[in-house]
């Protein structure tokens, strides 16, 4: 629920399943379970949402059979799922309408990446058949494709009523490398549009910044640029806010500062003359005059003193307090 480009991540997901003809959304989940019953409770998003709660985590397979009891379709009607942190420009339309013309049982939609190395694998044959599902490849040998598994799947329901009931099951590791040793019909559909994985503070950023720039797709976004500014927020005059930046409510960034492709959260404050780039400055958080961060993580309520100097990598933990000129940055040796 962690808000991105303004709104919680799930609404991205769930206004772009909407308007791709989807009808019913069934949020799985364990961890804080209460949250998502809030969220359900208080927002009107034009389409039924339910939530499927496990008493225990079920892995993503599990979790998708202990959702099934809320689904409504037929048997041969598709299911779309999607993971919970991807962030993609996907037609999820195209992808639906693959599966059923295609007749068949589980299509995922694949997207290359530069750099494979971080995902499993997912070879196809000239029709789209799914040849195999590789783990992480370690060494150069094992790069057999630079297509991955890209976090949205179509089931048929009939499919889905196989994975065993009440226990853990990986749908990457046992649901569909056992779908093909049964020689069912799994298909890719590869998408080279835009695709995000946002498992990393720093991805988080970029997911942001793309969204408020129109750079990936979103309803929830009802306007793009090169800033979004919440209710409340205070931008001097002479601040410079750019790069697809959020600015929380209430926030105040100081004269003279540059916010570019950050997300402050609400009730910050930058100080005057700071720069603040590619970085998350938290909810309450203090960043004092003259300083410069880049690439930064700054926690909830921590307070950064004057003229402190802090580079890619930093995580600044919650609450902490660093005094005036307390860091500096040197790429001396």
């Amino acid at each position: 629920m962690l808000p991105v480009a303004g709104v919680p991540f799930t609404v991205h997901q769930i206004t772009r399943a909407r308007d791709a003809g989807i009808e019913r959304i069934v949020l799985a989940t364990s961890y804080r379970a209460e949250v998502f019953a809030e969220f359900v409770e208080g927002v009107d998003l034009g389409i039924d949402i339910v939530i499927a709660t496990e008493d225990e985590p079920l892995g993503t397979g599990g979790a998708i059979r202990h959702a099934l009891s809320h689904l409504e379709s037929g048997p041969d009607d598709p299911i779309v799922i999607f993971n919970g942190d991807v962030l993609s420009g996907l037609d999820i339309d195209a992808l639906v309408r693959s599966h059923v013309e295609t007749s068949s049982d589980v299509t995922l939609y694949l997207t290359p990446v530069e750099d494979p190395r971080a995902y499993g694998l997912v070879p196809i044959d000239g029709d789209g058949r799914v040849e195999a599902f590789l783990e992480k490849p370690s060494t150069p040998e094992e790069i057999v494709t630079d297509l991955i598994n890209a976090g949205c799947y179509v089931f048929t329901r009939s499919i889905i009523e196989q994975i065993p009931a009440g226990r853990v099951v990986s749908v990457e590791r046992e649901t569909f490398p056992g779908l093909l040793a049964n020689n069912a019909v799994v298909r890719g559909v590869v998408d080279r549009g835009y695709w995000l994985d946002l498992g990393t503070p720093l991805a988080f950023v970029q997911g942001s910044c793309d969204l408020v720039r129109g750079l990936a797709p979103s309803p929830a976004v009802a306007n793009t640029g090169e800033a979004l500014v919440l209710d409340g927020a205070d931008v001097a005059a002479s601040a410079d806010v750019r790069g697809g930046s959020t600015i929380g409510a209430n926030v105040v960034v100081s004269a003279g500062s540059v916010v570019d492709g950050s997300v402050v959260f609400d009730d910050a404050i930058v100080g005057e003359a700071s720069e603040i780039r590619g970085s998350i400055i938290g909810r309450g958080a203090r960043i004092g005059e003259g300083c410069s961060l880049d690439g930064v993580v700054v926690g909830d309520g921590a307070v950064v003193g004057a003229r402190n100097e802090i580079r890619e990598g930093a995580r600044v933990w919650p609450q902490v307090a660093i005094p005036d000129l307390a860091i500096r940055y040197s790429s001396d040796a």
